[in-house]
């Protein structure tokens, strides 16, 4: 049972021997753009953790409270930047490992600008700075269509067709990234994530906790893929020898396509509940990660370890994001 944020944070960002072998291998410092969001803090902590003899420097603007402090108390060196502003970009140091978190999804809808002005124009100018770094740059599965259960989810190969500006402004960073790959050379790797849970926030906690306060789940899109956020940090961190030029392309999720009704029924069973349901859909955002299993091996946390956790941890009423996933949305509108 995971009982505190610092227990969580510490399962998150907890190397394996793996990271430590392909970060000892890795020629250079690592440098962490966007570390301040959900899934950059325990990032860059692992990367410290597994390297102890790199520096690890967090970018972000460091809006949350604490977390410029937690890091550096941790070895990880931070700067406090707005990448919208080229002066701070340029202040940057350089540095040969570059891991892109920067984006923008949530409030798209009606702040379109914005987005895109996230998603590709910082793109960019990071091309431009860190032309001569190596670039692991997160991505997301939304660049796929929706798909059908009989499908098998979206492979590399799968043709993009995003639904909606926010996914329409992804496939324009991939495409930014690479343009200027192909235009100078610089080798990149394009994660495309879906989903990453952990306890504070993923797809897990948001069906969880709407059977823990018996509000119906939404079954729009039925089906999910979830990976640990512990396991895709890994991913992220190992990735680095893959960056090419042009870019390659990586599905990072779990080996599963899992029913969103058979997921409310099993958290139902934690509680003691029942769980109810809103009108069924027929697709879903589904990826097929076999690529990222056979370079990466399986993920270590199983879908089983992370229901109970999950459930543990909203039945105690543990903190979170209190950002939903809005893994339901089809339509593209965040």
């Amino acid at each position: 049972m995971i009982r505190t944020e610092q227990e969580l944070d510490e399962l998150l960002s907890r190397p394996s021997e793996a990271d430590r072998q392909s970060l000892a291998a890795l020629e250079g410092d690592l440098l962490v753009l966007g570390a301040g969001g959900k899934m950059g803090p325990t990032l860059a902590l692992r990367a410290r953790r597994a390297a102890p003899s790199k520096r690890v420097i967090a970018v972000s603007r460091f809006s949350s409270p604490g977390l410029q402090t937690q890091l550096e108390k941790a070895g990880v060196e931070t700067i406090a930047a707005d990448l919208l502003d080229r002066a701070q970009l340029a202040a940057l140091p350089d540095v040969d490992n570059v891991v892109y978190l920067v984006g923008r999804k949530f409030g798209s809808t009606g702040a379109e600008c914005l987005t895109w002005v996230m998603n590709t124009w910082v793109p960019a100018a990071v091309c431009e700075r860190f032309r001569h770094s190596r670039i692991v740059a997160l991505s997301s599965g939304n660049v796929y269509p929706l798909m059908q259960a009989e499908e098998g989810g979206a492979t590399e190969e799968t043709p993009p067709a995003p639904v909606g500006e926010y996914a329409q402004s992804v496939l324009g960073r991939e495409r930014i990234f690479e343009y200027f790959s192909r235009q100078w050379g610089t080798a990149v790797v394009l994660i495309r994530l879906n989903y990453a849970v952990e306890l504070r926030y993923g797809v897990l906690l948001d069906i969880g906790q709407a059977v823990f306060e018996r509000r119906p789940v939404s079954l729009a899109a039925p089906l999910v893929n979830v990976i640990w956020q512990g396991d895709a940090n890994s991913v992220c961190l190992r990735a680095f020898r893959l960056c090419s030029s042009p870019p390659t392309v990586l599905n990072v999720t779990g080996p599963e396509t899992l029913s969103v009704r058979q997921i409310a029924l099993r958290f139902a069973g934690y509680f003691g509940t029942e769980a109810s349901f809103g009108e069924q859909g027929r697709t879903a955002l589904l990826s097929n990660a076999a690529l990222c299993h056979r370079l990466f091996g399986y993920p270590t946390v199983s879908v089983d370890q992370m229901m109970e956790w999950t459930a543990q941890w909203v039945g105690m009423g543990g903190p979170t994001y209190n950002k939903p996933t809005h893994f339901e949305v089809t339509d593209g509108r965040f």
